[in-house]
């Protein structure tokens, strides 16, 4: 039984948002509007396939409304056949301070037992960092299109999470078979 002042164990993961269109590009002046490159749309199917292939669930997916970010969460999303529990959250713009995901997870989210962040560098391995570290400055390669577990039991702006594993885009490919 669990009681109100206590909290199931959280697994909590990082997407950082598959290959895009090089920022600066002409045609998308406006960075936020980047999309997925083919390549990059192609890529992310096969991670999602070798992240079926290890059985790992997903309650919600939490995104960056830019358009890259966007795109990979709805190919994770539609690859799990859980497309309504994508939701997009500005906490997540690079931009935005890192206390502010953990704020509105823990006010809007609290009981959700597998959570997927989707985003952009620095901005996730800043808080990746912070929450196996309490220091936000350690360096962590979180790949385009890479993905990183942590396992936390309360999460807050500070270290409170447990490393678990950090793959490569490739890793995950290779697992279903595709790479």
């Amino acid at each position: 039984m669990i009681y109100a002042f206590e909290r199931a164990r959280m697994n909590l993961y990082f997407l950082r948002h598959a290959i895009a269109v090089v920022p600066g590009s002409p045609a998308y002046e406006d960075d936020s509007q980047r999309p997925l490159t083919v390549k990059g749309a192609a890529k992310m199917k096969q991670i999602a396939a070798g992240l079926r292939h290890m059985e790992t669930e997903f309650d919600l997916i939490l995104s960056s409304p830019h358009i890259r970010a966007r795109q990979t969460a709805e190919i994770l999303a539609k690859s799990y056949r859980i497309p309504d529990k994508l939701i997009l959250t500005p906490a997540l713009l690079p931009e935005a301070p890192a206390s502010q995901i953990i704020i509105e997870i823990n006010e809007k989210f609290p009981t959700c037992k597998n959570l997927v962040l989707v985003g952009h560098e620095p901005s996730l391995s800043s808080l990746i960092s912070m929450l196996i570290s309490g220091d936000p400055t350690l360096n962590i390669n979180l790949k385009k299109g890479g993905f990183c577990w942590l396992s936390v039991e309360h999460l807050q702006y500070d270290r409170c999470a447990t490393f678990e594993w950090l793959l490569y885009p490739f890793q995950m490919a290779s697992l279903a078979g595709l790479d």
